[in-house]
């Protein structure tokens, strides 16, 4: 896909009729028994706003192939989509946009009241360069958090190993190896809207993707 033919602002995840896949990076303390048992716990907190990425690009951007502090372990949770769409129907975006906000302080109020918030920051190539389109990041607080844990998680795996893998294989020069390597993401269909009150771009919802087109 050329970045000619991404529009500006696109969910795109790896997601079947039921789940979408989210990513994660966490030290061993919280994401060992959070894959032992298939939950978060302790010393997972609850109380703190936890971010949520569907590219798997955008978080190996952000904890750079498992290798910063506190983020060596990379979790692939599987979540409902009705959570995730849940979550995103109540979400603020984290900055001011006037394409949605009447004003600065009716974006100041939202993000006081709301209990998700979201940006869209540039995609990543696998070089991890930023890309002229965005991706979705969701953050989650107070009743979404307790969702996100309680009501929505599936699954959830341990994909450290894979993470390596590619890290490795783009260092050996070999980036048709990694590419392989990288789960395949589809274009997210957001009911209208949802796509709406988070500005993303016009492009594919709901209504107008087939059911058996909702691929991994």
């Amino acid at each position: 896909m050329t970045s000619v033919s991404v529009p500006a602002r696109q969910v795109r995840a790896r997601y079947s009729t039921d789940t979408i896949t989210v990513y994660q990076a966490y030290p061993p303390q919280i994401a060992l028994p959070a894959v032992a048992t298939g939950r978060f716990m302790a010393p997972f907190k609850r109380e703190r706003m936890t971010w949520i990425k569907p590219s798997f690009l955008w978080m190996m951007y952000r904890c750079g192939w498992a290798t910063k502090p506190g983020q060596e372990r990379v979790l692939s949770i599987d979540i409902t989509r009705d959570g995730f769409e849940w979550a995103l129907a109540r979400a603020c975006l984290s900055h001011y946009d006037r394409d949605v906000h009447r004003d600065k302080a009716t974006c100041s109020r939202q993000l006081k009241t709301s209990p998700v918030r979201v940006q869209w920051d540039p995609e990543r190539s696998l070089e991890l360069k930023a890309l002229p389109y965005r991706s979705l990041q969701v953050g989650l607080s107070g009743e979404a958090v307790h969702r996100y844990v309680d009501d929505w998680v599936v699954a959830i795996t341990d994909i450290t190993p894979r993470v390596h893998l590619v890290r490795d294989l783009l260092r050996s020069g070999d980036d048709q190896a990694a590419a392989a390597q990288l789960p395949v993401e589809h274009a997210y269909p957001l009911p209208a809207q949802i796509a709406t009150g988070l500005n993303a771009s016009p492009n594919v919802t709901a209504d107008e993707v087939p059911e058996q087109q909702h691929g991994q």
